[in-house]
């Protein structure tokens, strides 16, 4: 059992200082360029053969965003790439494509076969990926788990629970169910798979039985498989650095599934030109190559990032983020106010500013006013000049709070001011808080 002494669970403030040694390249131009030229080629196809009901669900689809969570965006990758192999498969051309053997007919079909080479390979990678990295996060969650019995049941419980996952696809398959009905369940399979890591890390549902074994389990290992995929959690922070290059993937191969499941099932009246093939070669080239990059990358943003951190670094990391000064320039002749609302009596408003200090020494007036539910104003801390000030007091009624910095008495200065304000809330100990719920 690896030891977590002084550790805590990431942080997103971690995270996105760990993410700033890892910028992704951005995706090139041609991915816009041709989802562009591919939407307008389904727009051709759907005005000369209107949609039928399967094909305006996924042409919804294809005006909708993508999902935000990146994994589920790797699963609709997978779906996509799947439904597009089914489609190059020979057996489900057009007819016309089947039985022609003309020579363009020929040519066509050769390039057929080496966009389905380029789209399996993209899918090895891509299931290779997501296996290792749920391995990883197991086998990381069963490094700090106590070597004994709890551990055993633990990989025990997921073993079964992964066969009956297992069995629940080959069920659908062996039913008749679509590659979209596989996908569906997949999804539900793996949000399945969260619940029983917060399960695990809140010793509830199938792991309630370990709720009297569990000393010995480091809390840490436990806060962090509760918290990791929370909304607002670390993971949020990944989706807002790595998440939009991934959503153009997502758009791009959907645009290319839904163009050639419009295209075949219309060959007869519509057949590809030379332009369309061509740009179908090109965007297949182009999602296949950055996927397998964007995948690469990412794997090796994962296989470096640790899931533990001292506590140390990141109560340094959470005081640099709330530690972040806002500067703003007040013109001469005028001022600049922050408002605050204050719900409790006993909050603290504290303020910390100074002025950007140029050739010349520069002063600011400052005051704090309080104004009532009646719009009655009172001079909470009165008029004064100032080069800079620290400076904090407890609020004896709620209500609307105002922070003025005063300018309007210079003529032709400007001042830049660097300033953080707060409102913190009361602390209340247990007792007051069951005094104030039982008021309610």
């Amino acid at each position: 059992m690896a030891s977590t002494g002084g550790l805590v669970p990431i942080t997103r403030a971690f995270l996105a200082s760990y993410y700033e040694k890892y910028p992704f390249d951005p995706l090139p131009d041609d991915v816009s360029r041709l989802s562009s030229q591919i939407r307008s080629f389904i727009q051709d196809l759907i005005q000369g053969f209107p949609p039928t009901q399967g094909e305006s669900l996924l042409i919804q689809e294809a005006d909708s965003q993508p999902p935000h969570k990146m994994d589920e965006n790797m699963w609709k990758n997978r779906e996509h790439i799947e439904e597009i192999l089914f489609l190059l498969e020979r057996p489900h051309w057009p007819s016309v494509l089947q039985q022609s053997s003309m020579a363009e007919v020929a040519e066509f079909a050769t390039t057929l076969g080496q966009l389905k080479d380029k789209f399996q390979a993209t899918l090895r990678i891509l299931e290779s990926f997501q296996s290792r990295n749920s391995e990883r996060v197991f086998n990381t969650v069963m490094t700090y788990m106590p070597q004994d019995f709890r551990g055993t049941l633990i990989r025990q419980q997921k073993e079964r629970s992964e066969r009956n996952k297992q069995a629940e696809v080959d069920a659908l398959i062996n039913s008749g169910g679509s590659i979209r009905d596989r996908y569906s369940l997949l999804w539900k399979q793996q949000m399945d798979r969260r619940r029983q890591l917060v399960q695990l890390g809140s010793a509830t549902g199938v792991y309630k039985t370990l709720v009297k074994y569990l000393v010995g389990v480091p809390q840490v290992l436990l806060d962090f498989i509760r918290q990791i995929n929370d909304d607002d959690g670390p993971m949020e922070e990944q989706r807002q650095r790595y998440g939009p290059p991934l959503y153009s993937l997502t758009r791009m191969v959907l645009f290319i599934r839904l163009f050639l499941s419009l295209a075949w099932r219309r060959f007869e009246a519509f057949k590809l030109n030379r332009l369309q093939i061509s740009v179908l070669e090109e965007a297949v080239d182009v999602y296949t190559t950055e996927l397998q990059r964007f995948i690469n990358f990412i794997s090796e943003v994962f296989a470096n990032s640790p899931f533990f951190i001292s506590a140390e670094d990141a109560s340094m990391l959470e005081m640099r983020k709330n530690d972040e000064y806002k500067e703003i320039t007040v013109p001469a002749g005028k001022s600049y106010e922050v408002s605050l609302t204050v719900e409790s009596i006993n909050s603290y408003i504290a303020w910390d500013f100074s002025l950007v200090q140029g050739k010349m020494s520069m002063d600011i007036g400052f005051s704090v006013e309080y104004t009532n539910n009646g719009g009655e104003k009172t001079l909470i801390l009165p008029y004064r000049r100032y080069e800079s000030d620290q400076g904090n007091f407890s609020t004896c009624m709620a209500g609307n709070y105002k922070l003025i910095w005063d300018n309007s008495y210079s003529a032709f200065f400007k001042k830049a001011l660097r300033y953080k304000v707060d409102c913190i809330p009361p602390v209340l100990e247990e007792s007051e808080k069951g005094s104030e719920r039982n008021e309610k």
